[in-house]
């Protein structure tokens, strides 16, 4: 097991000795304790409660002579879970034939006729296609812009072409418009949508896991795909002497 926290060498100058650091090494394994079990508690935590949630979500329509629970003396989780994936996996089987394809457009052509409900359903359906869709490439490459001043720079995700009606008003310019989304540290689900010339915006060789993954643990976590710049020594650190050849 990696050791996070190295103890202290013996009779090292500054340091103190093994019969002396009885509670500094105490404090370096619950530290490292912490970093072992934090992770995993977190993770077991959050699959304990989707498994959870969508167990609840799927009891309430199934008839419960179709669960294993009823059948055993004791809850069997994961079950939901399971028949959620069947369930949309037979609809995106039955939605790919001319069949299905049929049925949804009669379902959304009767939702189209709903004035509040239409709305909402076209707002959220056009979320999910650009977020879910293989063939989009809307939130699949992540670039750099000047954020919030001059020299300072930011991740940015590139979304859709800004539409006509929008470009129609913006400045005349010799280059395409794109239209990005700058999410906020931590939170990435919260931020800015900017419109921007082609060439304000550098594109970088990460995904968006990987942007996320910045953006969430604000630097902590960097992407493993790409080197790291080596530390540069301090302004005021003695230049070292190199020896003759």
């Amino acid at each position: 097991m990696t050791q996070f926290f190295a103890e202290p060498p013996e009779g090292e100058p500054g340091r103190a000795s093994r019969g002396t650091s009885i509670g500094a090494r105490i404090r370096n394994w619950f530290l490292t304790g912490i970093v072992v079990a934090g992770p995993l508690a977190i993770t077991v935590y959050i699959v304990w409660w989707f498994v959870d949630t969508i167990d609840g979500w799927v009891k309430k329509l199934v008839p419960a002579s179709f669960w294993p629970d009823t059948y055993l003396p004791f809850p069997l989780p994961g079950f939901g879970v399971i028949i959620a994936f069947l369930a949309l996996t037979l609809l995106g089987f039955l939605a790919a034939n001319l069949a299905g394809r049929s049925l949804i457009a009669l379902g959304e052509a009767i939702l189209g006729r709903m004035p509040v409900i239409r709305s909402i359903y076209k707002s959220v359906k056009q979320v999910f296609e650009t977020l879910f869709s293989q063939s989009g490439t809307s939130f699949r490459k992540v670039g750099l812009i000047e954020f919030p001043t001059k020299g300072t720079w930011t991740l940015v995700f590139l979304s859709v072409p800004p539409a006509e009606a929008v470009v129609a008003k913006l400045p005349p310019i010799d280059e395409p418009y794109v239209s990005v989304f700058l999410p906020c540290t931590p939170n990435p689900t919260t931020g800015f949508y900017f419109f921007l010339p082609a060439t304000a915006v550098i594109e970088v060789a990460l995904s968006p896991d990987e942007a996320v993954k910045l953006i969430v643990s604000c630097g902590v976590i960097r992407p493993e795909t790409l080197p790291t710049l080596p530390a540069e020594p301090p302004a005021n650190a003695p230049m070292r002497e190199e020896n003759a050849a």
